[in-house]
């Protein structure tokens, strides 16, 4: 049997594009199409860049054409992940949130989750409508930091489907893997199952309208990340270290990482988490523990913004612990850091989302 272009196509339409739920041909995935006597070699780009995603495609893709067209011919497929401004076009995931944030760190124990739950705190004392997923998946900290550990989501019926309603608290709307987990027990779950579960905070929940989503994600730049970005249409990236040289190393690894042609998310800028250690009694001294202006300097070197210092204050680390984030204090110098924080972190969301309509203009 004659190998023919619309034989191929009409196998390959067999294949749908597992976030899109649509096939392959329809959604014109399908680039570099060549037959060469039994041989054909495509590309097939999808909106997870993750590994496994791309394995099983290739998988998916060379089943569909050898059950057609038989076992004889020899498949060259080539699997690429779409950019995050190609995904969002073909996507319409949370059409009524105006601006999708992730929070990272290269590294882990640098204080994100507690500059999430504050930068959302900031937000919602400012007047805007906010909401925090906790990607977190293996180490859900949010439930602890709103005060919420025990309680769970409800269910609503939007349109027919019956969606989760985020927890509620200090008028924050928080999705976490750690209201579906006991607190004591360890979430050991490979990087597809963790994946999956993450993307269902997103498409399973009903958000509503909201000014800001902010995502805490996991330290690290892994497979879960990868997934994440890809499904979840980010406006920016926030990149959270501290100021000594090991985690800067990881901190720069972060920037890239959302540089990286397959993702392309615009990093919003970079925070110092405890730049300095002021104690209680001596509110005007600064202590450099872990070294000075090292996130800072990363952002002149790398070309990108830097949003500002957070010190390290026994307050903030309090505040955590007992589910009331320290931004909620009043005319403290936490606060005021937090406050100065938001009103930066805004005006260069709305900045890069404006840079990204003029590329494309």
């Amino acid at each position: 049997m004659a190998i023919t272009r619309d034989k191929v196509l009409e196998a390959l339409g067999n294949v749908l594009e597992p976030d899109l739920k649509k096939d392959i041909v329809s959604q014109n995935l399908v680039e570099d199409l060549v037959i060469e006597g039994n041989t054909i070699s495509l590309t097939v780009n999808v909106t997870n860049p993750a590994l496994h995603a791309r394995k099983r495609m290739e998988e998916a893709v060379e089943f569909a054409l050898e059950r057609v067209l038989g076992k004889e011919i020899e498949v060259e497929c080539t699997v690429k992940g779409m950019s995050n401004a190609e995904s969002a076009t073909r996507r319409r995931i949370l059409p009524e949130v105006k601006n999708i944030v992730a929070v990272a760190s290269g590294k882990g124990g640098v204080g994100k989750s507690t500059v999430t739950a504050n930068l959302a705190g900031g937000l919602a004392k400012a007047g805007y409508k906010v909401g925090i997923v906790d990607a977190d998946i293996y180490g859900p900290s949010m439930p602890t930091m709103f005060d919420v550990v025990g309680e769970r989501p409800t269910m609503i019926e939007v349109e027919g489907e019956k969606k989760m309603v985020p927890v509620m608290s200090y008028g924050i709307q928080i999705m976490s893997i750690g209201f579906f987990t006991e607190q004591d027990n360890a979430v050991v779950w490979r990087g597809p199952m963790a994946s999956k579960a993450l993307t269902q905070l997103f498409t399973d929940t009903y958000w509503g309208e909201l000014d800001y989503l902010l995502i805490d994600l996991p330290p690290g730049t892994g497979d879960i990340h990868l997934s994440l970005v890809q499904t979840v249409p980010l406006d920016g990236a926030v990149i959270v270290s501290t100021p000594q040289e090991v985690a800067l190393a990881d901190a720069r690894k972060g920037v890239n990482m959302f540089k990286l042609d397959g993702i392309k998310v615009p990093v919003v800028g970079l925070i110092e988490n405890m730049a300095w250690f002021t104690p209680a009694e001596l509110p005007d001294n600064k202590y450099y523990i872990f070294g000075r202006d090292g996130a800072k300097n990363l952002a002149e070197g790398m070309n990108e913004t830097f949003l500002g210092h957070i010190p390290l204050v026994q307050s903030v680390r309090e505040s955590g612990d007992v589910g009331r984030p320290a931004v909620f204090q009043e005319n403290t110098p936490t606060a005021n850091s937090f406050e100065e924080l938001v009103r930066k972190f805004v005006v260069e969301v709305e900045n890069k989302k404006a840079a990204k309509v003029a590329e494309k203009a």
